[in-house]
């Protein structure tokens, strides 16, 4: 073990002690997606806890959701060879008044967010301040994103974090730990669409031959779309909700359904919208309704591949040298901005949060003893990480 891991390890440990009492503040301070003043808020906790010697800021405002946040090291911005990004977001799923604690007891710490993903911020904020304490932050390559938006897609940020991931030589991405500490490096890409039907209202004892019923219409293409559900491909197609009609003595004028899609590899997500396309016009000639399609992919696949198998394996031994465990997670049906930073070439791996369960619920939760082994396995890995 060289003299600065050495170094790093012990001021990690002195770090230790702030570690709670930071993650209480951020935790007691609502930041549910919708609330933009309090992810503002959040943010505005992070720009002074994340104020460390050797780091940048660019502050990048959020339309009609919270700000984003990038932190880079002097050795990111002046060189991009072996550069690591570092993860996160501050939005979280519990508007204000509806989960509003702070519960220790034992090791088992609960409130909101404190697994998604605001453990996992804490994480890699003690680990760049231990850097920063013994002089190595500055001269590593090191850039952190945070959004404000992830709960709800990333839709106002995903072009600002492939801009920034584009070049980096990998991504560690700081969502909830799994059980057995298990690395995620696989998620499914999602879609969804909503689909409006207009048929042709008609009484329906004396003109139903002059309706076109667009409940029937949207049955049909409801029956199409889930038999593209391909278990052993991964791909999964489920119609969630469906509404239309007014009496039952009228032919319906109007359906709408909502469609959620999964799939494994971005090419099968872009065959299943050219699929739905396609569906959408035979039933449209079939039928004499009219189909209008809105939506789309939501968030490309994590793919795992020869070089996010060497950075799991890498971070994996720091984890195991740590005392985590560094099994590899199953393959997951849920995205995350994981998603994003891998779409555009950066090998990446997820779920390097602090162990817990039950996020997005009231019962959310992490193993408080669980945070200092992942800050010590983030600390080896930033060291010890290939720069060329």
């Amino acid at each position: 073990m060289s003299d600065q891991l050495v170094q790093a390890l012990e001021a990690a440990r002195v770090r230790d002690a702030e570690l709670l009492p930071m993650l209480r503040r951020w935790v007691e301070t609502n930041s549910f997606s919708g609330n933009v003043d309090g992810v503002n808020s959040m943010g505005a906790l992070l720009l002074e806890d994340f104020a460390l010697p050797g780091l940048e800021v660019e502050r990048r405002g959020g339309t009609d959701v919270g700000d984003h946040f990038f932190w880079r090291s002097s050795a990111w911005a002046s060189s991009q060879n072996g550069r690591i990004l570092l993860v996160g977001h501050h939005d979280t799923v519990f508007p204000p008044g509806t989960f509003d604690v702070w519960e220790h007891q034992g090791d088992r710490l609960r409130g909101p967010g404190v697994l998604d993903m605001k453990g996992g911020l804490s994480i890699i904020r003690t680990a760049l301040a231990a850097l920063a304490d013994v002089g190595e932050l500055a001269g590593l390559p090191i850039g952190v994103v945070c959004v404000g938006d992830e709960e709800i897609g990333s839709a106002d940020s995903k072009p600002w974090v492939e801009e920034l991931a584009r070049g980096a030589s990998c991504a560690l991405v700081f969502e909830a730990g799994r059980a057995e500490d298990a690395i995620i490096t696989q998620r499914k890409g999602t879609g969804r669409f909503r689909v409006r039907v207009a048929g042709k209202a008609a009484h329906a004892g004396n003109y139903h031959k002059q309706g076109i019923n667009s409940i029937w219409a949207l049955s049909r293409f409801v029956d199409r779309v889930q038999r593209l559900t391909d278990y052993d491909r991964g791909v999964t197609v489920n119609v969630g909700v469906v509404e239309g009609g007014t009496t039952a003595n009228t032919v319906p004028a109007e359906a709408v359904c909502q469609v959620d899609f999964r799939f494994v590899t971005l090419d099968d997500g872009q065959q299943l919208v050219t699929k739905f396309d396609h569906i959408a016009r035979e039933l449209a000639e079939e039928t004499g309704a009219k189909f209008e399609l809105s939506g789309g992919l939501r968030r490309p696949p994590l793919e795992r591949s020869d070089a996010s198998t060497e950075v799991y394996g890498h971070y994996g031994r720091c984890a195991k040298e740590a005392g985590l465990g560094d099994v590899e997670c199953d393959l997951l049906g849920g995205g995350s901005d994981a998603s994003t930073v891998s779409a555009v070439g950066v090998p990446a791996i997820d779920g390097l949060g602090p162990r817990g369960f039950g996020f997005h619920t009231h019962d959310e939760y992490i193993e408080v003893s669980s945070l200092r082994l992942r800050v010590e396995a983030l600390v080896r890995f930033l060291l010890t990480w290939k720069r060329d």
